[in-house]
């Protein structure tokens, strides 16, 4: 007997883009048809449409008790798809088989009334989801409690902050107990204490009531905490299913492609004339990282002039951290000098003692004064991740931001000619 609660099957679901113009009168008609003198008309007098295929031919199942992640670029159908699973939208073509109630959280303020308080929002959301009154009542004072919004309860949620609503709407649709939850990237509302919680309640409500989470976030370092499996969409298709380390390196791959071309767009202008980046890499990993592990980046430039005492550096950039650490070749006391040619640059990092999470990379160019720094920034998205389970660590562990801070670096530079 299968154990599945979600099964996705061929679905489709086409958009069409452009609009369709019905008169209500004859005189409407004239009017439109001197306006748009030359506007094309399709059959039935509608204008003529292009066909969007939000999602095209997608198949995957979801077991009971799994935290499923759903990823890809904006646009690749990830909300499309989670609107189809709760019902808010039909597919075009193909269906899905859900065993259980569901309970979304899509966007701020869902399922919320806003001329009626927190209090009446509980009750009527709550009903919205299937549940009985006596149900919510059991579950209230637990729901108040994870919302934090007590003394607001009895206050409409009109004058809410975006924030108090994802508290609240959340503390509703994770306490019901949904047999499978949906939740996209209204947790980005959030603060941070927040949303660390709010991770914690649905990895609880998945490992200790086997309940089933569907969940959708650019941020990789949650997906990789919480998720046992992914789901990658692309263009509207999957492009993966399967481990949660494979799907986040090849997402972060599409990102790397798209910086890339911003490398290639963003190299002639640099303030150093002479030099022109042309890749730049992550060995051991590529994308991903794991932390406390050996990693080494290289830069290939081109230098057309001879220069001296050029300072090679990287730097490394939280989403919430803003610069975590800047790796210059020496401190303003040394630096390479280049004949004309192709040079590899390699920074070697033994341990890379930098807390999980997302970061941004940079490569920067000065002198060794100092001066005239130039900066190509955000050339590559970077996933650092934790020890795998059964994975080699030698001995060592993933730094925590509250032992270790950001990050306490050792590093190397040198030249390969």
């Amino acid at each position: 007997m299968s154990n599945s609660v979600i099964s996705v099957e061929g679905l489709s679901k086409r958009y069409r883009l452009g609009r369709r113009f019905r008169p209500r009168n004859f005189g409407e008609a004239i009017v439109n048809s001197l306006k748009s003198p030359f506007k094309r008309k399709a059959s039935h007098g509608e204008t003529e449409t292009d066909d969007f295929w939000a999602l095209k031919d997608v198949n995957f199942e979801v077991q009971r008790g799994e935290v499923v992640g759903i990823i890809g670029r904006n646009g690749a159908g990830k909300s499309t798809l989670l609107k189809i699973l709760s019902h808010i939208t039909p597919p075009t073509s193909g269906q899905i088989t859900l065993h259980g109630r569901v309970a979304s959280l899509l966007e701020v303020g869902t399922g919320f009334h806003p001329e009626l308080t927190g209090r009446e929002n509980i009750f009527l959301n709550g009903a919205m989801l299937g549940m009985q009154r006596t149900e919510i009542g059991r579950k209230f004072d637990e729901i108040v409690a994870f919302s934090e919004v007590e003394q607001f309860l009895d206050t409409p949620v009109k004058r809410y902050s975006s924030g108090m609503y994802v508290r609240l709407a959340f503390a509703v649709a994770a306490h019901l107990e949904p047999e499978i939850l949906v939740v996209d990237e209204v947790l980005a509302v959030g603060d941070a204490a927040f949303q660390k919680k709010c991770l914690g309640k649905m990895r609880n409500v998945s490992t200790q009531t086997g309940r089933t989470v569907l969940f959708v976030s650019h941020q990789m370092s949650a997906v990789s905490t919480l998720c046992n499996r992914c789901v990658l969409l692309k263009n509207g298709k999957l492009d993966f299913c399967g481990n949660v380390s494979t799907a986040i390196s090849k997402y972060l791959v599409q990102a790397s492609d798209i910086m890339k071309s911003a490398v290639d767009e963003k190299s002639a202008p640099l303030k150093i004339k002479g030099i022109r980046i042309t890749q730049g890499e992550f060995i051991c990993g590529d994308d991903v990282v794991v932390a406390g592990k050996k990693t080494v980046f290289e830069v290939d430039i081109e230098v057309r002039e001879s220069m001296e005492k050029i300072v090679p550096g990287i730097n490394f950039s939280g989403d919430a951290a803003g610069r975590v650490a800047t790796l210059w070749h020496g401190f303003r006391s040394a630096g390479f000098s280049f004949g004309t040619g192709k040079f590899t640059l390699k920074c070697t990092i033994p341990s890379m003692d930098l807390v999980p999470g997302e970061y941004w990379v940079s490569i920067t160019f000065g002198g060794r004064d100092g001066q005239s720094i130039s900066e190509l920034e955000n050339v590559k998205r970077l996933h650092v991740r934790e020890f795998a389970e059964g994975e080699t660590s030698n001995g060592q562990r993933s730094p925590r931001a509250e032992e270790h801070g950001v990050w306490l670096p050792e590093f190397e530079w040198a030249l390969d000619h």
